[in-house]
């Protein structure tokens, strides 16, 4: 059968050489279009539900929103694991599905589910599903700056100008916005002023929702010309909020907005923020690639896209790149692509050497890149990106490519020399019968040798998992390389050496290189052969040596891959606010600055508005990135500057943590551990699981190798309970309902609808002045009117556990007994004519009371969780750590 192929292709040249010109044209249209990256997608086949549910404390939502999704969708088929982390009004469930299973069609599974699971759910808590971008799709980030504009109108220009600009381009699946202020309208009520003006909260809230709308009145036809109806109502300014007529005051006097609240331009409650080499914070945007994109066409295409959208920025704005992924796939694929240059190099020049034959050397030059080509087509109709393990494949393969075809013509070179040595002189004929004779003699050989080979890669084909993901495609590139190469030998090689073996052939012992080597190889085979024993003792001897040092040898997950950048990922208290976040990290980007090797650095705290980031305010993730090599100091490595830096940001407190952007994102979302390794710590208690956890840190400081070992500190958020005291709201007429309306509405503040300002939308939130609220004693001192109307003067009284509420000059709200007061004394309640029977709600005039926050409420400080993690429905603590100056197999073991 071979040889029929062989003889077949050297007879029908012509149709062999148009078959092959048509794949070289095909080839190069795959490498063109074949999506490249730095390395392969190791993240896991993942659905994101994200629920924003803003203003409820971890517990809350872990209870009312994460337990309820997670479990709902942990029935569903092909899923492997179910993963959920529940913070501050944010929910997010990760759900893990099989490797092998489409992505699309788990998400639209996922949809359904949540259709059912919808109605467990709050009324104004609604699951939406993450962008469809993977763990490595996070390829670009940039920074808006300007220094004649505020933080707010440059969040602003990203979330309204570019952000609308850029999502549009193809292959992007997500702008993510970070840093700045979101623009707000702020209505901060004076409760003193609302007292004195007798208007509730509620007429506050109606007034501006209802004065803040459109109308259409349909059409008028007048002179024969249609006209729309419209009756406009906008908000457009904080004056058109101020002068909103609210009710009538005694003596028909309006009493506005202005009156009794403030209204001013402010910033929204943030969770992340973004900074700059330690001088201050800025805006900036993260582009989600979409699953299965080009990363560098889509990183081009958003360079583009910023190019023809900067002209139409706001003077003196700039948008400047602070994390290109494309700089390292250039880096990565340049030195593949070198290493396949050099071998082809090396390969001309050895061929030259050994039989001095140009056209043999030409007829090499053109199978290699023809079988590479041959393989990218592969590569390209089975979906596998071009990367440095696809690639390093090919690399691996180029040998047995070269083999095969010095082989070849090196057979082909001694049959003809030898028939020339006979003849003197050959025909055309002649020569093409000697080459078609010499590639039948061995390319059954050669071909089903390279199958052979291919056995040894089977086994990879078996991994799954991570593994499975980082060398098949490995595997697969080498299989294609040797399927092309095989199909190339038995077709077009027959072909070539018909038409280029030609010439002066001398036999080998003419070549005084190939004499060289055979006078040297020919004692040593000689007594090889003699001492046979001796020399398969000497062997034996040699293999037991190695197995010593085998068991030495330590082992990696995957080699470490330079990504040209460090991420710098400190562990702080889990308590810190923005503002302490803030300032620690800024202080530490002006010191990582002041390394020479340092390029710039992008400080980012919190997450970043999309589904993929769910890091809580206290995790602080820097990007060090670094000048080209060539620019370090001179004998300094990675390594060193690390160091460096290690010791130069001991700050109190704090922990440092070091690794590197891609394989940090593909560790948080496929395992949920930002570290190299993570101990897991399982239970239904997270007090048990934060002691237990605690417990662990401590036994893995003293393994060797192991650094940055830190645990969760799970019960370390701070939370201030309002426990309403249902006796005495019985007492009062009140429900739990009303005392939580004032810890919503004017503790926590609500939004009550947009302003809209041309294409740009911001909200309006009504809230109490921050003097009022801003500590457990003003909390206590604060308020609550309740309807006196009908109310006997026992029920008035006090009793055990009341303390007083003494009205003052500055708001009528003066301190209160700790103590409880006497039972034969009666409180000094603050009473007038108010309308409603608690401070939420309007109903008919009534005589009112008004009673402290204290009176109705315990208020008291506790310890609970600020985040809150699960896998599987099972509650989850972790104990990061990573591993220096050892392998991670050894360490993993001890």
């Amino acid at each position: 059968m071979i040889e029929r192929i062989i003889d077949w292709s050297a007879k029908n040249r012509f149709i062999v050489i148009l078959l092959y010109l048509l794949v070289i044209g095909f080839g190069v249209y795959c490498v063109i279009n074949l999506p490249v990256d730095a390395i392969p997608d190791l993240s896991e086949n993942q659905v994101i539900v994200f629920t924003e549910w803003m203003g409820r404390s971890p517990e809350v939502v872990e209870q009312q929103v994460t337990y309820p999704i997670s479990s709902a969708l942990q029935g569903l088929p092909e899923v492997k694991a179910v993963r959920a982390t529940s913070m501050f009004g944010m929910s997010f469930v990760f759900v893990i599905f099989n490797d092998n299973t489409d992505l699309y069609f788990a998400r639209n599974r996922v949809v359904e589910k949540l259709a059912l699971v919808r109605s467990q759910l709050p009324a104004n808590a609604t699951p939406i599903l993450g962008p469809d971008g993977t763990g490595v799709g996070h390829v670009f980030w940039y920074t808006v700056e300007g220094k004649t504009y505020d933080l707010a109108t440059l969040r602003s220009v990203q979330d309204w100008y570019l952000r609308n600009k850029l999502v549009s381009v193809e292959g992007v699946a997500e702008i993510a916005s970070i840093g700045g202020f979101v623009k707000q309208y702020q209505v901060d009520i004076d409760p003193t002023k609302l007292r004195a003006y007798n208007v509730t909260v509620n007429e506050l809230v109606s007034t501006i929702q209802r004065n803040n709308n459109e109308v259409g009145g349909k059409l008028l036809e007048i002179s024969n010309a249609e006209y729309f109806v419209r009756g406009q109502g906008y908000i457009t300014s904080t004056e058109d909020v101020e002068n909103q007529f609210v009710k009538q005051g005694p003596n028909g006097i309006p009493i506005l907005v202005k009156n009794v609240a403030t209204v001013q331009l402010g910033g929204d409650i943030r969770r992340g923020l973004l900074e700059k080499n330690g001088e201050g914070e800025v805006v900036g945007g993260i582009v989600v690639m979409r699953s299965g994109a080009n990363a560098r066409e889509v990183i081009d295409r958003i360079k583009q896209r910023i190019e023809e959208i900067k002209p139409g920025l706001p003077p003196g704005v700039e948008i400047n790149a602070s994390y290109d992924r494309s700089i390292l796939i250039e880096a990565a694929i340049g030195t593949l692509d070198r290493a396949l240059i050099e071998a082809s190099l090396i390969v001309a020049i050895v061929v030259t050497i050994f039989l001095l034959h140009f056209r043999s050397i030409v007829r090499i030059l053109i199978e290699l890149p023809i079988s590479i080509l041959l393989s990218f087509i592969l590569m390209y109709l089975f979906g596998i990106t071009s990367n440095i393990m696809s690639l390093g494949g090919i690399v691996l393969a180029i040998g047995v490519i070269v083999d095969s075809s010095i082989v070849l013509v090196e057979n082909a070179y001694r049959n003809i020399a030898n028939s020339i040595a006979k003849k003197g002189h050959l025909t055309n004929e002649e020569y093409r019968d000697i080459s078609i004779l010499s590639a039948k003699q061995v390319g059954r050989a050669i071909f089903f040798s390279e199958l052979i080979i291919l056995v040894g890669f089977l086994p990879v084909f078996l991994l799954t998992g991570q593994e499975g993901k980082l060398f098949h495609p490995l595997a697969f590139t080498k299989t294609f390389v040797m399927l092309s190469s095989a199909m190339v030998v038995i077709t077009l090689i027959p072909v070539l050496m018909t038409m280029l073996m030609r010439g002066n052939f001398r036999p080998e012992s003419a070549n005084p290189i190939t004499r060289f080597f055979i006078r040297l190889y020919q004692p040593i085979i000689h007594w090889v052969l003699k001492h046979r024993k001796l020399t398969i003792a000497i062997n034996v001897i040699a293999l037991l040596v190695t197995v010593p040092m085998m068991m030495q040898i330590g082992s990696e997950f995957m080699p470490p891959l330079d990504e040209g950048s460090v991420l710098y990922m400190p562990v702080t208290l889990p308590n810190a606010s923005v503002t302490e976040v803030a300032r620690v990290m800024g202080l530490q980007d002006r010191i990582i600055r002041t390394v020479p090797e340092v390029h710039h650095v992008l400080g980012k705290a919190g997450r970043a508005e999309t589904a993929t980031d769910n890091a809580p305010i206290s995790m602080i993730e820097t990007i060090i990135m670094l000048k080209p090599k060539d620019e370090w100091r001179p004998g300094i490595t990675k390594k060193d500057i690390v160091q460096e830096l290690d010791a130069k940001l001991q700050i109190p407190g704090i922990r440092n943590g070091w690794t590197q952007p891609i394989i940090n994102r593909i560790n948080m979302l496929s395992t949920g551990v930002r570290t190299d390794i993570g101990f897991k710590v399982f239970g239904d208690n997270l007090d048990t699981l934060e002691h237990y956890a605690i417990t662990a840190e401590q036994i893995l400081k003293d393994v060797p190798g192991i650094a940055d070992v830190v645990a969760e500190r799970i019960g370390n958020g701070y939370y201030v309970d309002i426990i309403p005291k249902k006796g005495v709201l019985a007492r009062y007429g009140l429900s739990i309902g009303d005392v939580q309306d004032m810890i919503e509405i004017a503790i926590g503040g609500q939004n009550l609808g947009v302003v809209l300002e041309g294409r740009m939308r911001f909200p309006i939130r009504i809230r109490f002045e921050r003097e009022y609220r801003d500590n457990v004693e003003e909390l206590q001192r604060l308020f609550v009117p309740v309807r006196i109307s009908g109310m006997s003067s026992a029920n008035l009284g006090a009793s055990s556990g009341m303390g007083q509420g003494v009205p003052t000059q500055s708001g009528g709200m003066g301190g209160m007994g700790a103590s409880a007061a006497p039972s034969s004394q009666s409180p000094r309640v603050q009473s007038s004519s108010f309308e409603s029977s608690s401070l939420m709600s309007g109903q008919s005039s009534n005589d009112v009371a008004y009673v402290p926050l204290s009176e109705l409420a315990e208020i008291k400080i506790v310890t609970g969780p600020p985040m809150i993690s699960s896998e599987n429905g099972q509650l989850r603590a972790i104990v990061y750590l990573n591993v220096r100056g050892r392998d991670m197999g050894s360490a993993m073991e001890d």
